[in-house]
């Protein structure tokens, strides 16, 4: 079943949204707190979008929420192992410094709808989004700073996600982190192109 495509309607978060629907609790502070006071500055300020599926039956119910914005993919920083990775598939003639993608800032899912597909289908959502003729914007890749956490990064890896650095200590050496601090996030991409074979 395609519970967001049957059930809900999407729309873009604003402020007038916030405060005619039912506060949004995914299960993350951190989340709860960037839908319900950071989205709009990230807006006003064109720093990204955040959208929104509402239950259809009660529009007052945000199912679950996300946020993009423009990024790209500087394979010029990467490793060699690692650039020729993201490289691989790009035809030879067209291969850059850096690719654009769309950056995944913030995805949530309210906590009674949770395991129940709503995640998967809504990366499946935007990965269409981004390949239908009427994306405004090219863009190669998807990308996320996903949290470095078990169930998160497994999600992502089962949704086609592929990490940027091939290890935690790669990744450290790369953006600038020593050794011994833990990364909260690790940077994951996902082909786009893969969708249209």
């Amino acid at each position: 079943m395609i519970f967001l495509e049957e059930y809900c309607t999407i729309t873009l978060l604003d402020q007038g949204l916030l405060l005619t629907c039912k506060p949004f609790d995914c299960r993350d502070s951190d989340l709860n707190y960037f839908f319900r006071e950071d989205a709009i500055f990230y807006s006003r300020e064109l720093l990204g979008k955040t959208y929104c599926y509402l239950l259809d039956r009660d529009p007052s119910v945000i199912v679950c929420a996300f946020t993009l914005s423009n990024d790209s993919i500087k394979v010029c920083y990467l490793p060699n192992s690692r650039k020729k990775k993201v490289n691989r598939y790009i035809p030879r003639m067209k291969q850059y410094k850096s690719y654009p993608a769309v950056l995944l800032g913030r995805l949530g899912v309210n906590k009674k709808y949770i395991n129940r597909g709503i995640g998967r289908e809504l990366l499946s959502f935007i990965k269409a989004w981004f390949i239908e003729p009427m994306n405004k914007t090219g863009c190669r890749f998807l990308v996320v700073d996903a949290y470095n956490q078990e169930n998160t990064l497994r999600f992502y890896l089962n949704n086609g996600f592929e990490f940027i650095f091939s290890t935690e200590e790669q990744e450290k050496e790369f953006s600038g982190f020593t050794v011994s601090e833990v990364l909260s996030t690790r940077s994951m991409y996902f082909d786009l192109k893969n969708m249209m074979v």
